[in-house]
């Protein structure tokens, strides 16, 4: 077995969820837990706002897809009233009844 340089061997205790998304990333990325973990260490910066960051995206996705539901919701509407604006009228409706 070969060890990098200036490499040291730590032991860390995990729960079964984080084996089992360590296991899941190591696959999905081509590389070994090991080098998972090291670039998850690299990657957290506790003074950093990336978790604030995380929830803003969050919600502005939550309200993103609220929007687009809203405008295909009122879209369907407009839809409708514009066939019923195009249609030919009815003697009845216009008055002409006879």
């Amino acid at each position: 077995m070969s060890v990098a340089v200036n490499m040291s061997r730590k032991q860390i205790m995990l729960g079964q969820k984080q084996r089992n998304k360590l296991s899941r990333l190591s696959a999905s990325q081509g590389k070994s837990e090991s080098e998972i973990v090291r670039l998850a260490i690299e990657a957290f910066d506790p003074n950093s706002n990336a978790h604030e960051a995380t929830e803003l995206m969050e919600l502005v996705s939550e309200r993103l897809q609220e929007a687009i539901h809203s405008t295909k919701k009122t879209n369907r509407v407009v839809a409708k009233t514009l066939k019923q604006l195009r249609s030919p009228v009815s003697p009845i409706v216009a008055g002409q009844a006879t």
